[in-house]
């Protein structure tokens, strides 16, 4: 049985007596990996003997985005192992709904449903989710604050920072007619800002 790819031993030959080290690539999957090492000698039966390597810790990470005053759809990224992920929504003020489908090792999956072929056992895989933003009509800058959950409990947030929108000003009518008595005349001032009359 052929040695597997992610183990390394060194040296790989020898004579008479000796040690070889055995060490394993990184494993990035959460459940354990195993394999054989065969030593041969001119002679003598093989002897194999059993790899096992542990498997990681279950994780998730993700990144912070920003989303454009003009709104747009914008892409949250990150890593996981775990089966399975849960994306919910938390503080903030830029209103977004969450879709139902997130990416999964490029694969479309439901959130907070068992990922198909538990990609996360053998290896991490990236995900991602895409959000519709809309366009930030205040003066203000907003965020939304994004929770991803393993199904193991491990939590990461990411944060959707939004730049604000540009000031609005508009004044109806056009022209302002006042009588000889110099009556009040309403006018009607739509912005999202201070404003003054000079």
């Amino acid at each position: 049985m052929a040695k597997p790819q992610w183990v390394t031993t060194q040296p790989s030959s020898g004579s008479n007596n000796g040690t070889v080290n055995v060490s394993g690539g990184k494993h990035t999957g959460r459940t354990q990996r195993s394999g054989n090492i065969t030593f041969k000698a001119s002679g003598a039966a093989d002897v194999e003997r059993p790899v096992n390597q542990a498997g990681r810790a279950e994780f998730v990470t993700v990144n912070n985005v920003s989303a454009p005053k003009s709104g747009g759809n914008v892409t949250i990224t990150g890593k996981s192992n775990s089966s399975k992920l849960n994306f919910e929504l938390g503080a903030g003020d830029i209103t977004v709904t969450l879709p139902e489908n997130y990416s999964a090792g490029g694969a479309s999956t439901k959130n907070n449903v068992a990922i198909a072929g538990d990609p996360g056992a053998g290896a991490e895989f990236e995900f991602s989710i895409t959000l519709a933003i809309p366009k930030n009509t205040t003066v203000t800058a907003k965020s939304r604050k994004i929770t991803i959950t393993a199904a193991g409990g491990q939590t990461a947030t990411s944060t959707i920072s939004q730049a604000a929108g540009d000031p609005t000003l508009s004044v109806t009518p056009e022209s302002i007619s006042l009588d000889a008595d110099g009556t009040a005349v309403a006018v009607s001032v739509t912005s999202n800002t201070n404003w003054t009359v000079e």
